[in-house]
């Protein structure tokens, strides 16, 4: 007999996943946390492999996990667009101006929408906030997700992420002063981790700036000091193993401005789903 995966299943996995956490998991879905983690236990039950680790910090993805992860999303990014868009067949163009750390999370919901509709093209972008804002109001990208507080114009809907610590191999996380790898200025998040590190009383002392995503992950992977980054963009090999030895790290609102004027217009309106669906 054929097992199938259960669509509320993947998407109680994936909000675990992205969120760090399954109490957070089941605050998004507007769930009990007993409730998801009967979910998840049905779903590792059906795959027949654990999919996360738990820990008092959160959770974290398994191999396993890790290698179910984008077909989860994909599943839902699939199913939410098949709901919506059945019987039409969207066209034009929409660019979407996205957040650097965001980018990996994207391409593969926005190529299954391509895929569905041949005749719309879509553009992703990453630039700098002031790059952002003439691109947006120049008419190159119709949407923009990045930090609530750097969208252009009042957000049409906001969300929270955690961040985490990502910590290079031969790195101490109770070194001190503590090595830390920061994104360069302007970063929005860059000033409330030092400030948590202030607020917990330990000393810190900046190891490397990037201005890049891949710039910081090298950095870390070459072991040079401890990061803060999005759930979706820590490594395994990354995770602390003395979740007491760093403070918790805040949480980064983010936020879609969507361009006037685009209300109503089909293909935008498919892409905002894939975007809300997806962070």
């Amino acid at each position: 007999m054929a097992t199938d995966l259960e669509t509320g299943l993947l998407r109680a996995f994936v909000a675990a996943v992205r969120s760090g956490s399954i109490t957070r998991a089941a605050t998004a879905l507007g769930l009990t946390q007993p409730a998801i983690s009967q979910q998840l236990r049905k779903l590792e039950r059906t795959v027949g492999h654990p999919l996360l680790h738990r820990s008092p910090a959160g959770v974290s993805p398994t191999r396993a996990g890790e290698e179910l992860l984008p077909y989860a999303e994909r599943i839902l990014s699939l199913s939410a667009q098949a709901l919506a868009g059945t019987g039409r067949t969207l066209s034009g163009r929409c660019g979407v101006g996205l957040l650097e750390d965001l980018a990996d999370q994207l391409p593969q919901a926005l190529a299954d929408l391509a895929r569905l509709h041949p005749g719309a093209t879509l553009e992703v972008l990453t630039f700098a906030t002031a790059a952002m804002r003439e691109a947006y109001d120049a008419g190159r990208v119709q949407l923009v997700l990045d930090e609530a507080a750097r969208v252009p114009g009042p957000p049409r809907w906001t969300v929270r992420r955690p961040l985490v610590w990502a910590v290079g191999p031969g790195v101490d996380p109770v070194a001190d002063p503590l090595p830390v790898v920061l994104f360069s200025n302007p970063c929005f998040w860059r000033t409330s981790v030092l400030e948590t590190l202030e607020r917990a009383g330990r000393r810190w002392r900046v190891a490397f700036e990037s201005n890049s995503l891949v710039g910081v992950l090298a950095a870390v992977r070459a072991g040079l000091g401890v990061a803060a980054l999005l759930p979706a963009n820590l490594e395994p090999d990354m995770v602390c193993q003395n979740p007491t030895a760093l403070p918790t790290l805040p949480d980064v609102e983010l936020g879609l401005a969507r361009h006037p004027g685009t209300d109503g217009e089909p293909l935008v309106d498919a892409v905002e789903t894939a975007l809300r669906r997806t962070f």
